[in-house]
């Protein structure tokens, strides 16, 4: 694709233009702040994977997942979850969900410790956790708002706290978790997922492409479970003080 056939896509860009404009949405704002910054980041990340790629040099391969996990966090976390301490968590789970994943790829030699194979691998993995701890907090606070009832009539017949937070944990894992299952259910028959379909596009066999999916559906599934765990965790005890009580929001 050369850079006249890509000027010609943003034909698709005017296509939502229009229809916000016509049905009065209100976010063509948002849709050209959206063009904008998703064709700068994309090309300042192409020629940065160009330069990291023909060094293959482990230390710049290690700052870019670094970087592109930081990044994930901050998006993460809201102005009033940094002031808790969330964004250290998420942080710390995004590492690692990040490190365990991309360890068991490396020392199972499934894939070569290259940047031209890591860095794509980790930004789905790292990228796929950010979207489920994101689910994850948000329906988490949603839960405990809701059945705060509950919570505090377990804590005062003088259950602990894990006790009276379980039930709302599982609950929430299970939520965040449904748009990566159903997305994985339907896998082959609904949608082609990107890397299989940029494999075959690159004229890669099919099957080849099809083999390299597999490997990233159950990676995913993987970190998205693991980023649920080690988040529930690592939160459900900011959720209440010192002395056993669940904190006002």
């Amino acid at each position: 694709m050369d850079f006249i056939v890509l000027l010609f896509t943003i034909v698709f860009v005017f296509i939502a233009l229009f229809l916000s404009k016509s049905f009065k949405i209100g976010i063509e704002k948002d849709i050209i702040i959206a063009t904008i910054r998703a064709s700068i980041q994309l090309l300042f990340i192409g020629y940065l994977l160009t330069f990291i790629f023909n060094l293959n040099n482990p230390f710049f391969t290690i700052i870019m997942i670094l970087c592109m996990i930081l990044v994930a966090a901050q998006n993460v976390v809201k102005k009033k979850e940094k002031k808790q301490g969330v964004f250290w968590k998420v942080l710390l789970t995004l590492i690692i969900v990040e490190g365990i994943t991309q360890g068991l790829l490396l020392l199972l030699g499934i894939i070569p410790p290259t940047p031209k194979y890591m860095i794509p691998i980790s930004g789905m993995i790292i990228g796929n956790s950010m979207v489920l701890a994101s689910l994850f907090l948000n329906r988490l606070s949603s839960e405990v708002e809701i059945r705060k009832e509950e919570v505090l009539l377990i804590l005062s017949l003088g259950g602990s706290t894990r006790q009276a937070i379980s039930h709302i944990l599982k609950a929430s894992m299970k939520a965040s978790m449904i748009p990566t299952l159903e997305s994985q259910k339907t896998i082959g028959l609904v949608q082609l997922p990107g890397m299989m379909t940029g494999q075959i596009l690159a004229g890669a066999d099919p099957v080849q492409a099809v083999r390299f999916q597999l490997l990233i559906v159950f990676t995913m599934m993987a970190s998205a479970t693991l980023t649920c765990v080690m988040l529930s965790f690592l939160i459900y005890p900011s959720l209440f003080t010192s002395y056993q009580q669940l904190k006002e929001k």
